[in-house]
């Protein structure tokens, strides 16, 4: 499973451009299966990418063609994708997003991350066999929003704790 350390990203967007490279020969956040989420007036930067969730929202796709993989890895068949937008709909953070008509979701990229690989602060982690988080209290709180505000509120949440030890650094 994939895990973040929010203290230690730099916003330097590495993940999101290897990722996209690694999958498609392409550069661009739309291609990325992790999406570098930047709140410049708070000073938080926060890769969203699957979290492998206990949930597994994503595989009730009516077509059955998003599966978990040997590694735990959201696995997508192209050809059984009708681009309904279930599996979009139904991760509450916005780590599926459709592009093309196809289901973007790390798929850990065999076993070797790029977007670890790639992330020279060390804040993206892959722990093999992790178990993934539950994602269950976002679940309601994301109703009708769409992947990148869903992305916005998981990362503010994921970074509040660090924002507040912030703060009290700086006395207030």
């Amino acid at each position: 499973m994939i895990v973040v350390h929010a203290e230690k990203c730099s916003g330097c967007l590495r993940c999101q451009v290897n990722c996209s490279f690694f999958h498609t020969g392409r550069v661009g956040k739309s291609r990325s299966r992790v999406k570098v989420v930047t709140v410049e007036d708070l000073g938080v930067d926060y890769p969203v990418v699957c979290r492998q969730c206990e949930e597994r929202y994503c595989t009730r796709c009516p077509e059955s063609a998003i599966q978990v993989g040997p590694l735990g890895q959201i696995v997508v068949a192209p050809t059984l994708c009708i681009a309904c937008g279930t599996c979009e709909t139904l991760c509450p953070i916005g780590a599926v997003q459709l592009y093309e008509d196809i289901p973007y979701v790390c798929d850990l990229c065999g076993g070797d991350p790029r977007c670890v690989k790639e992330c020279n602060t060390g804040a993206i982690e892959y722990v093999p066999g992790g178990k993934g988080m539950s994602l269950e209290r976002y679940k309601s709180e994301s109703k009708g929003l769409n992947p990148e505000a869903k992305r916005v509120r998981f990362a503010l949440d994921q970074t509040a704790a660090l924002r507040g030890k912030w703060k009290q650094g700086l006395g207030g």
